[in-house]
């Protein structure tokens, strides 16, 4: 079986495909035939080590925690999915032929392998973020760097609920945004006075990890009301860190729901081969990603 794998922390050039023994499902899980497995920011900042006090990983190591395939093997226990079936998730090392998922469901009608690739971590993290964050229907919401998979997912939920969404973006992807919902405006100097403009922030997000914290306290004026998920100096301003995932079985399922009432949708703006794997890392890191990117087989 072919994956993605890597023998040291680095760069993007530590990644290499090789061949290694198939993983089989145990109690609880199931393994696919994956399509296409999803790009996230958390893989190349395992790969790069940003995370081995919190949690050691021992080397060498697959990449990937997103995937979408076909069931070719069911765990013991496990009840309500058969061989065959296409189903979505989250799993270890999707970046591969063959992947064990611990959660799933089943790729909602219409929506492709690629696509489908595209959503468990970012839709589990934009439902989270936005309950701790503690915004409700008829607020605004500040979502800084608002046109990644996270952002996208973020912007069409709390629409989806009635917040009001101001995103920030760079200005090739306002349009992007208006399209998404969200009242758009770029980032660079004077963003913060043309968010005020734009009206009161109740809570605000960074999604990107950009150094603009300090800024989204001013606004909000309470740093309570503001959550990162990509700035792990965020405690130092009191500010909370979000990077522990929620239930993702709850979150695949609202949004398999979201999905299915057409209130959900993720473009993918580029695909990747295995092979292109340091390639998708690359792009990754760089940022101003329209959506979602993602590896397909």
């Amino acid at each position: 079986m072919k994956r993605v794998s890597f023998a040291e922390f680095g760069g993007p050039d530590v990644l290499q495909l090789v061949d290694t023994e198939e993983p089989h499902a145990g109690p609880g899980q199931v393994r696919i035939a994956v399509r296409a497995a999803g790009v996230n920011a958390v893989d190349w900042r395992i790969r790069e080590g940003q995370f081995q006090k919190a949690h050691p990983l021992e080397l060498p190591a697959g990449v990937g925690q997103d995937a979408s395939g076909v069931v070719d093997e069911v765990g013991e226990g496990v009840a309500g999915v058969e061989v065959g079936d296409r189903v979505f998730g989250e799993g270890s090392s999707t970046y591969a032929e063959f992947a064990v998922l611990s959660a799933w469901a089943r790729v909602p009608e219409g929506l492709t392998f690629e696509e489908a690739a595209g959503y468990p971590s970012v839709v589990e993290t934009a439902l989270r973020i936005i309950r701790q964050v503690g915004v409700q229907s008829g607020q605004t919401l500040l979502a800084s760097g608002a046109s990644g998979g996270v952002g996208s997912a973020v912007l069409q939920i709390a629409r989806d609920r009635g917040i009001t969404v101001i995103g920030t973006a760079g200005a090739a992807n306002q349009d992007y945004l208006r399209s998404l919902g969200a009242v758009a405006t770029t980032y660079g100097e004077g963003w913060v006075e043309r968010v005020r403009q734009l009206g009161h922030v109740d809570a605000a997000l960074d999604l990107a990890g950009s150094g603009v914290l300090r800024e989204l306290v001013e606004l909000t004026g309470d740093p309570q009301k503001v959550i990162s998920i990509a700035d792990l100096a965020a405690p130092d301003l009191g500010v909370r860190f979000s990077g522990v995932a929620g239930n993702m079985s709850e979150a695949l399922a609202e949004a398999a729901g979201l999905i299915s009432r057409g209130k959900l949708h993720i473009p993918v703006e580029r695909s990747y081969t295995l092979a292109e794997a340091a390639a998708a890392h690359i792009d990754s890191q760089a940022g101003h990603t329209r959506g979602r990117r993602v590896v397909v087989l």
